[in-house]
């Protein structure tokens, strides 16, 4: 399968690399995992639609039937080529084959559905192979991540055996105990490596017949093997060697099997992970609310309803978009429109814009569903990007010789097939000189005959692309009314400057918006629709006297007072009690009587416990509260008109 090659950059740039994370967080098997961060847009339009179909169908079956019954198949592999070299399988990882054969079963069952509704992709399940034999072998002879009692006779025997002589040595050791029953610290048995021992108090340890196996960390208890345990030892050992033995021809036999049915298994994985990478497609289908698009070879591309897969859906605003052939409806005698020139207000959309066209054109030649309501999309030979401010300090570039690295880069790759997105074209340098090599850039692009998508906000490359031939101007809309922009795209109309009307609607003078429009464009005429506010904003400020004036006073009066003289607060984050003293100023600042200071503090960090209207009467004198005796006693006499010299009051 031949795909675009060393197209990273691209990826990073249209953000593919973040669609192929959401991607992969759907696969299951590694397999797929890997195919997936290796995935890029083919080159073959048989290949194209033939994933796309799958992914179509992948989306169709999990609507109808669920979730496809898929599992990681971590290690199988290792496994099998642990069984051909000679190894011996665990118990642990031929249950783990088991469970993986038991999937492939239930995936062949889950795709036999699909088959009535003639889905393609069902007949996958044909080429499933259960291995029966396998599968029933180990499920009866593994239990548990252990080999069964049941794998043989023999081993269903040795372990009888076994448990026979545990019992005697336990019947032993208890007897024993009960015997010397005061010579003993306790009144059971234990194990210690491997012998069953009794408890024995150290100062009679030579009177029970048998062999020391430990002792206790104080010393003061002796661990010791009756001699009649210690003949049932023996036998015990010979038993379990005789389990060992058993238990690894079994395991050596059931990796055997693993290796005669290798070549199924194998295919079974090949299987199991194409089908959970067309499965983790329509997965990724069904979270964006993707469609199949249409693919066709005439250099045309059209997205009706268009996002960025990435947005949200629910402030996502459509994107109608057309380039290519259709760009003039088939209109005869006309050019096929090529090039499209956005323009329109800064944070208007125009990046996303043309992210959203390349990101769902590249996402369509992977085989991935697009985020649109219907797409037709063109094959192309190369994603050609530039966007972002690109300044690289390790090379010493600025923003400026970063874009122009990146677009000479991309003049040397682009071909008729290509599609090129370019952002802010010109941008960074004098402005004279970058529409120059601006609309220097366009014309080698239309030389190319590659599609092109370029946003740009000089006004001459506006004009050139209204006359050049197959390049049109387009605009991202602007609400003239709450001078925001509405994120719509309109092909076909030049985005006009916003910068006088907004000034005008905001109040700049008439006379000062000719003097503007002198300096942009040596001429004084200003459109009517600007003319018209700067002579309504004139009529309003001569009615309302300064309305601007009138407006921020309004706003300062309008301020309302959140806490009054008297009030109890509390200080946020401390969870301090104070009063307030001063009321809060024009800039929210307050002043709050805390204990033995007054300090200030603005609003946010003060909340209100009790107010003063319910503390304190109507008429009362606060600076009982906030004054010191001093300071009372000289405003006092100052209110009795009586002369006070060499006295201040002092703020607290």
């Amino acid at each position: 399968m031949e795909t675009i090659r060393n197209n990273k950059a691209a990826e990073t740039i249209l953000e593919f690399n973040k669609i192929k994370e959401i991607w992969k967080g759907y696969a299951m098997t590694d397999g797929a995992k890997e195919a997936i961060e290796g995935a890029a847009p083919m080159l073959s339009e048989s290949q194209v639609l033939a994933r796309l179909r799958e992914t179509t169908e992948a989306r169709d079956m999990i609507q109808r039937s669920g979730q496809p019954p898929l599992v990681s198949l971590s290690g199988i592999r290792e496994w099998m080529r642990l069984a051909e070299i000679g190894g011996c399988l665990t118990a642990e990882q031929l249950e783990g084959m088991e469970r993986a054969l038991a999937a492939v079963d239930r995936m062949k069952r889950y795709l036999e559905q699909g088959k009535i509704h003639e889905t393609a992709l069902a007949w996958y399940g044909d080429d499933l192979q259960s291995c029966q034999d396998l599968r029933e072998a180990i499920g009866q002879q593994i239990r548990g991540g252990q080999v069964s009692d049941h794998a043989s006779k023999a081993l269903r025997a040795c372990r009888m055996d076994i448990e026979k002589e545990e019992r005697s040595m336990r019947e032993k050791a208890e007897t024993a105990i009960r015997s010397g029953k005061n010579m003993m610290t306790d009144s059971f048995s234990t194990m210690r490596n491997g012998h069953m021992c009794v408890p024995v108090k150290a100062e009679y340890r030579y009177r029970v017949k048998g062999n020391v196996i430990g002792q206790s960390s104080t010393g003061s208890t002796v661990f010791i093997e009756p001699e009649a345990c210690a003949r049932h030892y023996g036998a015990l050992e010979m038993l379990r060697l005789e389990e060992e033995n058993e238990v690894r021809r079994i395991l050596y036999t059931l990796t055997g099997m693993v290796y005669d049915f290798r070549e199924e298994l194998e295919c079974d994985i090949r299987v199991m992970e194409k089908l959970d990478l067309m499965f983790s497609r329509g997965k990724l289908s069904l979270a964006y609310g993707g469609v199949e698009p249409s693919v066709n070879t005439e250099r045309r591309i059209v997205l009706k309803d268009g996002r960025h897969p990435l947005m949200d859906r629910a402030v996502s605003v459509p994107l109608q978009f057309r380039l290519g052939n259709a760009a003039q409806d088939g209109a005869d005698g006309e050019a096929a429109v090529r090039g499209i020139v956005i323009t329109g207000p800064n944070t208007g959309g125009k990046t996303v814009a043309i992210k959203t066209v390349a990101l769902n054109c590249m996402m369509a030649q992977t085989g991935l569903h697009v985020a649109c309501r219907e797409a037709d999309i063109c094959m192309c030979s190369g994603f050609l990007c530039d966007i972002g401010d690109g300044q690289d300090m390790s090379e010493n570039l600025s923003t400026f010789s970063s874009h122009i690295v990146n677009v000479l880069d991309i003049l040397k790759k682009v071909d008729r097939d290509s599609l090129v997105i370019l952002d802010e074209l010109g941008s960074g340098t004098d402005p004279a000189e970058g529409m120059g090599i601006a609309v220097a850039i366009l014309e080698e692009l239309k030389k190319s005959g590659a599609l092109f998508l370029v946003t740009t906000h000089y006004p001459e490359v506006k004009q050139y692309a209204e006359r050049a031939e197959g390049m049109v101007n387009a605009r991202m809309t602007f609400d003239k009314e709450s001078l925001k922009p509405t994120y719509r795209l309109v092909i076909g109309e030049a985005g006009e400057s916003c910068a006088f009307y907004i000034a005008g609607k905001l109040g700049m003078p008439e006379p000062m918006l000719e003097c503007a429009a002198r300096a942009a464009y040596g001429a004084p005429a200003l459109p009517e629709e600007i003319r018209r506010l700067a002579a309504e904003n004139r009529i309003r400020k001569e009615k309302t006297g300064g309305i601007q004036k009138r407006k921020i006073g309004e706003k300062g009066n309008a301020r309302k007072k959140r806490f009054h003289r008297g009030d109890s607060v509390m200080i946020l984050p401390d969870q301090k009690t104070g009063i307030v003293c001063e009321e809060e100023n024009e800039k929210g600042v307050l002043r709050v009587q805390m204990p033995g200071k007054k300090i200030y503090i603005n609003h946010k960090r003060v909340r209100l416990q009790v107010a003063a209207s319910q503390l304190y009467p109507e008429d009362y004198d606060f600076s009982i509260i906030f004054d010191t005796v001093e300071n009372r006693k000289l405003r006092h006499d100052m209110d009795r008109g009586k002369l006070v010299q060499g006295e201040i009051i002092l703020e607290q």
